[in-house]
């Protein structure tokens, strides 16, 4: 579509919107309002869906995923949104229907002015694919944690989720070129004193909102830490000794959310935790139940303020 026939094509779809949700219309008597066709009425309401005209929320006392919602919160203190998926979907169907829904929720966090972090990863790659364009201005888009390793920059791999969400809000991209992690402490505390990485670590304690998933080392569907080649016989061994439970954004933290004294963070090229606690809103999004244990040490460490996941997941967070 050429850029002149966008506004004409927008226009289209919020009036047909206004007449169909708002004045109950039926597309038949909106194709004739319009002098068009059923068929492009269909494709109108559908444009203004994807597109974020219209936002489509179900709220029933009724619905299980909005009790389970409640109880999530109640018990965790954290803001639940329940995506409804039927047990029998695979764990990659799985993913892929919390990701679109997340991709339209994050929509309504998202603002102009904004710093915006990126964590990396399976679950937030699913994500961007999915992203309702939303126009902002002054806008950043920061990842937050490294992404080279022995075998790769992870520069390809890093950009094309970030570019996404770039393209989706308008907003400038900022990557952090550093490892995901080092291979001394002391090698990451020198180059982390550097300007030109310290101007994006400025930007990462500047973050207004957050959005990241939880690295499991048993998820069928591999978090990308784990699958990418980053860690090595000893990193793994070490993970297990200190009874490592997942990751966010490459720090790993124990079932009760403790974190500071697992040797690997002393050189992961991800932020402390208590630099992604200080950003006001930080949305986590989760698929599968073999996330259970990783999301629970996520809750207790008090990173989440905004949960998104399926409901085979948010019913073990819950088991005693």
């Amino acid at each position: 579509m050429s850029d002149a026939a966008q506004p004409m094509r927008t226009q289209q779809a919020l009036r047909a919107a206004h007449l169909y949700y708002l004045q109950d219309l039926t597309m038949d008597a909106i194709a004739d309002e319009l002098a068009t066709s059923r068929s492009s009425v269909s494709r109108l309401l559908k444009y203004a869906r994807d597109t974020g005209l219209v936002d489509i929320q179900i709220r029933s006392p009724l619905d299980q995923a909005a009790a389970l919602s409640r109880s999530i919160r109640s018990r965790f203190g954290v803001h639940a949104h329940v995506v409804p998926v039927p047990d029998h979907t695979s764990d990659v169907d799985r993913l892929e229907r919390v990701a679109l829904s997340a991709a339209r929720i994050l929509t309504q966090y998202v603002e102009s002015n904004m710093v915006i972090g990126i964590s990396w990863g399976s679950t937030v790659s699913a994500v961007s694919r999915y992203l309702v364009p939303k126009t902002t201005h002054g806008s950043t888009i920061v990842q937050i944690n490294g992404a080279a390793n022995t075998r790769t920059t992870g520069i390809v791999y890093a950009s094309e989720i970030l570019r996404r969400f770039g393209e989706a809000y308008g907003a400038f991209v900022q990557q952090f070129p550093v490892p995901a992690f080092f291979d001394d402490p002391a090698t990451k505390e020198a180059l982390f004193r550097e300007r030109s990485i310290r101007r994006v670590l400025d930007l990462h304690e500047r973050m207004d909102l957050v959005v990241f998933g939880v690295g499991a080392p048993q998820a069928p569907v591999p978090s990308h830490v784990y699958s990418g080649g980053y860690l090595d016989p000893a990193d793994r061994d070490e993970l297990t000794k200190a009874q490592v439970v997942g990751d966010v954004s490459t720090v790993f933290y124990r079932a009760d959310g403790s974190w500071r004294d697992i040797g690997v963070n002393a050189r992961a090229g991800g932020p402390d935790l208590d630099t992604i606690k200080r950003a006001p809103r930080r949305v986590c999004v989760v698929a599968g139940r073999s996330k259970a244990a990783s999301l629970r040490g996520a809750l207790a460490s008090g990173l989440v303020t905004d949960l998104i996941l399926d409901e085979s997941v948010g019913q073990a967070i819950l088991q005693p």
